[in-house]
């Protein structure tokens, strides 16, 4: 059977997604890969494809221990003989899965890197072996944003099988980690495959951060009922959204390192399964995650660095119907950063000119006017697509939909002048908070004492208003034309030799401010997304399509799979849509394979024709 039988045979899909043919056919030529593909772009297909050609045993090595489980599930509902190995499985599935192995049926095996180093199974599987995919790839980079040691160490582990091919996958990965994951894993002569990293789906949004609760509850608000990640920085903020959320009836639970193991896990279940809306974490929450349908994910903290946004973000949307990424930045959040990656360990000079750049990195792309889209593609040097923009830019960031004015080129410079002359009369000895006084006109007993209230600066800026003067505080900082001191007992504002530059017209600065929304008509979000999917949907068609999400549910939780181990939401939009009536109608829709078809198709069918409500027993 060809790649293509394949394909629509076991996934119910007639085409490849971009590059994943190509992996495909590296793999199955004994090829080394190098895959980078962002979220949604079908990795595991890559290497589950070999698999289930039957051309012998294929091992993924994940740090993913919390979603293995779930990954073997979905493999297993496409037909392929799947089992996990790793330090969670209790007794009865290990003997299982070891059984398997040496009785030579299992054709895909998932292992943490913990567990393979163990070195147990080199000879179990060595003779079988046609594949080594290591997913997750960036975990092996100093210069990737979640280094893991381990990782480092996978080659000795890889150099036992000289005769199976390696394929290295990764969703979010710079050149430079890029080419240190060939170093690190030693790929041989790879075929290196890099997708774009754009996600036409996702609508970005970045605006300064003034009422944290306020901002994070009116994009939950966008999104009734639907599923949302909510990223905090620390365990006190996770603790303090999560709870003014649920105040507000919203369906949510927090997620950090410090509760114990079965709140999280009974957290992390309920969110996958669909029996919570949203999930308040730390970064502690995601590398576990899987759920297809999820609408939003909301930064109420600036990321760690691109790299972790471009990541955390990414786990909206995976269905590829629309989703909505908003960040809510602050200069306060990098010091953070800086200080939580210092507090416990002295980073090499390698690390730390790494953290910096990274800190440098997210911070211009939070308050730089320009295109979320094409930042983001900059970033990974990759080129936004043509095809993609319009004259008003890419139609899915704030900057592009009008949400997010750019001052133009001389009114910012005059702007800049004016704040970094306030920061230099106050010399350095001031906070934050006393220079935007100073600028807004706001005399005091410290500013009156000093003699500041006399100053030409005084209230120079007093009709912007202080959420402005902020912004464009935190806008010059990222921008290294200003900086914040940690010399002393507390933060203090200090103009840098950038900024001294700067106000004699040497150089040029980007700023920018949110527009005020404007009232429209809302589509709900079913419609919204078949639009997005090119479904023709009608309003009307809601009711069926929240049926089949219910029943999809109770079958998922009758099988103990989260629900999109099923079908995606795109299939249910499709089905409420169109409204088959026989097997043949169903086989026809993309992402209905002949499996899913044999288990589930009469039900759905059933359910379409008003005979059936709930998941049968």
């Amino acid at each position: 059977m060809s790649p293509e039988q394949t394909l629509k045979n076991r996934w119910g899909y007639d085409t490849f997604k971009p590059l994943q043919k190509e992996a495909v056919e590296a793999a199955l030529a004994g090829r080394d890969c190098l895959v980078v593909l962002p979220t949604g772009g079908g990795k595991s297909l890559c290497y589950q494809m070999p698999a289930a050609m039957g051309r012998g045993l294929v091992l993924v090595v994940s740090p993913l221990i919390a979603l293995m489980d779930d990954q073997v599930a979905a493999a297993r509902e496409a037909g392929l003989a799947a089992d996990a190995l790793h330090s969670n499985l209790k007794a009865a599935p290990k003997r299982e899965a070891y059984q398997n192995l040496v009785n030579g049926t299992t054709e895909l095996l998932y292992v943490s890197p913990e567990r393979l180093l163990t070195g147990d199974l080199y000879e179990i599987i060595g003779p079988r072996l046609i594949l080594a995919a290591v997913d997750e790839a960036h975990c092996v980079s100093h210069w990737g944003h979640e280094f893991r040691p381990e990782y480092r160490r996978l080659t000795e582990a890889l150099d036992q099988f000289p005769k199976a091919a390696r394929m290295a996958l990764t969703a979010t990965a710079t050149p430079v980690v890029q080419a240190d994951i060939r170093s690190q894993l030693a790929l041989r002569d790879p075929e290196i495959l890099i997708g774009h990293p754009d996600r036409p789906n996702l609508i970005y949004r970045a605006f300064p951060r003034r009422d944290q609760f306020k901002q994070v509850l009116e994009v939950v608000r966008r999104h009734p009922g639907e599923g949302g990640i909510v990223y905090a920085q620390t365990r006190k903020d996770v603790e303090r959204l999560a709870a003014n959320l649920k105040k507000e009836g919203v369906s949510s639970a927090p997620y950090h390192a410090g509760l114990n193991a079965e709140a999280r896990r009974q957290a992390q279940d309920d969110f996958v399964n669909e029996r919570l809306d949203v999930i308040v974490a730390t970064i502690a929450f995601g590398m576990g995650i899987d759920r297809s349908n999820v609408r939003y994910v909301v930064h109420a903290n600036t990321p760690r660095s691109v790299e972790h946004y471009q990541q955390e973000s990414g786990r909206a949307g995976r269905d590829g119907l629309p989703a909505e990424c908003a960040l809510f930045f602050s200069a306060a959040d990098l010091a953070t950063h800086r200080w939580m990656a210092k507090k416990d360990v002295t980073l090499s000079p390698e690390r730390e000119r790494a953290l910096e750049k990274q800190l440098r990195d997210i911070g211009r792309y939070a308050v730089a006017p320009v295109c979320r889209h094409s930042q983001l593609a900059e970033h990974f040097s990759a080129p936004y697509p043509v095809g993609e923009r319009t004259e008003d830019g890419c139609g899915a960031c704030d900057v592009c939909l009008g949400e997010t004015k750019g001052l133009s080129e001389e009114e910012a410079l005059l702007t800049a002048k004016k704040v970094l002359s306030a920061a230099w009369r106050a010399e350095g000895r001031y906070g934050t908070g006393y220079v935007v006084n100073l600028l807004l006109g706001r005399p005091n007993d410290r500013i009156t004492g000093n003699g500041h209230d006399l100053l030409k600066v005084f209230g120079i800026l007093k009709e912007a208003g202080e959420p402005a003067v902020r912004s464009w505080i935190d806008q010059l900082i990222v921008q290294d034309y200003l900086e914040v001191t940690e010399e002393s007992e507390y933060p203090l504002l200090r103009i840098t030799p950038e900024g001294r530059a700067l106000c004699q017209d040497k150089g040029s600065v980007r700023l920018g401010l949110p527009v005020p929304p404007k009232a429209g008509k809302k589509k709900s979000a079913a419609l919204k997304k078949a639009e997005k999917a090119g479904v023709s949907f009608l309003e009307a068609d809601n009711e069926l399509f929240d049926k089949l999400r219910a029943l999809r549910r109770a079958v998922a939780d009758k099988k103990g799979v989260p629900p999109y181990v099923i079908c995606h939401d795109s299939v249910l939009l499709e089905m409420a849509s169109s409204k088959p009536k026989t097997i043949d109608d169903l086989r026809g829709m993309k992402g209905i394979g002949e499996k899913r078809l044999e288990k589930y198709g009469q039900l759905f069918l059933d359910a379409i024709a008003g005979k059936v409500e709930e998941a049968p027993e």
